[in-house]
């Protein structure tokens, strides 16, 4: 099935977007140049085929030859398929180590609206990659949690974990601060109260993240001008 996914994909290049895309996700493997609603469009056909089908070839497969859309075809398929829970995570545990970029997270992540019915067993399994080393490891938990789990249960659960959060890769930082500024729109007053601790030694996020979150913050059309002042107050130098 794999070959026959790369050959549709292959007609599906766009080289503009091609030329684009490189400049968005530089150093990261080859990309083919297709649209993410195409990828995705790709991705739901094949997990009405044939889903496990699908993931046992990618998962036997050496994962470094892959195009970035093959990779973010197969977190898709994960969230698409009618499979359930348990195999759902093995298949994950399967794909997360093989991301590598933002944009393979990030398009992965958003299809797996499953977790919405199993909270408390996907919060806990989500978790786990908190612990990893690996940058795209971390900003897998940290987009996921965002996506999914930003709610009255368990925001102040999240607003601590973001708060622990000291890996210095770039893309999980821009990950912590993208979570915090949703977590700021949905509860601002639970959120305005991390934001207001002066630094990481009082129990504030870490100077880069906690302004770069405040940027994000301010840049929402859902943030009033009057806390928009109050945040830019709040800067670090």
């Amino acid at each position: 099935m794999i070959e026959d996914v790369r050959e549709k994909l292959s007609a599906m290049t766009d080289e503009a977007f091609r030329a684009f895309n490189e400049k968005l996700v530089p150093g990261t493997g080859g990309t083919l140049g297709v649209r993410v609603p195409k990828v995705r469009e790709l991705a739901k056909a094949v997990a009405e085929e044939d889903a496990e089908g699908f993931l046992n070839e990618m998962e036997a497969a050496d994962g470094s030859g892959f195009y970035q859309e093959e990779l973010m075809l197969q977190g898709m398929v994960i969230g698409y398929g009618k499979l359930p829970l348990e195999e759902r995570l093995r298949r994950l545990d399967a794909w997360v180590p093989r991301i590598n970029s933002w944009a393979v997270c990030d398009c992965g992540n958003s299809t797996l609206k499953f977790m919405k019915k199993y909270p408390e067993e996907c919060f806990a399994y989500v978790c786990k990659y908190l612990e990893c080393e690996g940058e795209y490891e971390v900003r897998f938990a940290v987009v996921t949690l965002m996506e999914y789990f930003v709610t009255e249960e368990y925001i102040d659960r999240l607003l601590e974990i973001y708060r622990k959060i000291h890996h210095e890769g770039y893309y999980v930082k821009m990950g912590v601060a993208w979570a915090v500024s949703v977590c700021y729109v949905k509860f601002p007053e639970k959120t305005k109260r991390l934001l207001e601790r002066e630094s990481a030694e009082a129990g504030g996020l870490p100077d880069w993240t906690h302004n770069k979150a405040i940027q994000k913050i301010r840049e929402s059309r859902r943030v009033s001008g009057e806390d928009k002042e109050a945040l830019n107050r709040w800067k670090r130098k």
